[in-house]
């Protein structure tokens, strides 16, 4: 059951005034936040939801309660999204500029070690928490010229990744939906896009990881910043696919063309990270 401030966050209360808005997933913390910064400082109305209702109160009291509104929202409750989109709509007169899939979480280890319901609990945020979303907010974004639906991929949707395998899945998902999508949704004017960022300082990271990623190369750390930029620039192209960083591209046409030897390298390095652990115990 919510405490009273959680209850707080489930009342709209600034409104759009005829501004440029966007609807954004984990909004409470990494690139969601930045991106709601971002926005928010282009002079447009943000949408903010996440599970971490302390995480959207700091960030309710940093953008102004007359540039926002925020709420608790667990994406995977399909009745709750379309309650959340309904109180979005009310606050922008009905449109809605962006919605920005971003919510999303991760569980490593190997597939056939991991208890299934972690699986389905990544399997459930990540893509259905998607689907939940789009299928909440077309009726918006059908009403909104120009409208554009953005969806957090992941490099990991490249290759599948050893280690994070139903993380990877889901992304892979992702990526092929927001494909289909950029084509269906022409017939109302709305656009479909994904941004696919590779090592992103953000709360999903693994602990430690940030101080053991290289600094330098396709897989160098990124601040988050770096994502919320090309959401905006997003808004203002007709690109499907967005790298985070733009070498990533370069892996996503390898993998396209030459899976197998991606697989080698892929593999080379899980035995040569392995070698270096066992080493230095």
């Amino acid at each position: 059951m919510l405490d009273a401030q959680q209850q707080q966050l489930e009342h709209p209360v600034g409104t759009a005034n005829n501004r440029k808005s966007i609807f954004i997933t984990g909004a409470a913390s990494g690139m969601g936040r930045e991106s709601a910064r971002l926005f928010r400082q282009k002079g447009w109305f943000v949408g903010a939801y996440d599970v971490n209702a302390e995480g959207l109160r700091a960030l309710e009291a940093e953008l102004g309660a007359d540039n926002c509104v925020v709420r608790r929202l667990d994406v995977t409750d399909k009745a709750d999204y379309e309650r959340a989109i309904a109180e979005f709509g009310a606050c922008t007169g009905g449109k809605m500029d962006i919605l920005y899939n971003n919510a999303g979480i991760g569980v490593g280890g190997y597939f056939d070690e991991l208890p299934f319901e972690d699986i389905l609990r990544v399997v459930r945020v990540n893509f259905i928490g998607v689907l939940n979303g789009i299928h909440s907010a077309i009726g918006l974004l059908k009403a909104t010229p120009g409208s554009l639906c953005f969806t957090t991929s992941s490099s990991s949707a490249t290759y599948g990744m050893p280690g994070i395998a139903v993380y990877s899945a889901t992304k892979h998902a992702v990526k092929g939906l927001t494909e289909a999508l950029s084509i269906e949704f022409r017939r109302y004017g709305v656009r479909a896009a994904d941004v696919l960022p590779g090592l992103i300082d953000t709360a999903i990271l693994p602990p430690g990881t940030a101080e053991r990623a290289p600094k330098e190369g396709m897989f160098r750390l990124i601040p988050p910043i770096e994502v919320a930029k090309v959401v905006w620039e997003a808004y203002h192209s007709d690109q499907l696919h967005w790298y985070v960083p733009s070498e990533i591209a370069e892996l996503d046409k390898a993998a396209g063309n030459t899976p197998e030897m991606v697989r080698e390298q892929i593999s080379s390095t899980m035995t040569f990270a392995a070698e270096v652990a066992s080493e230095k115990k």
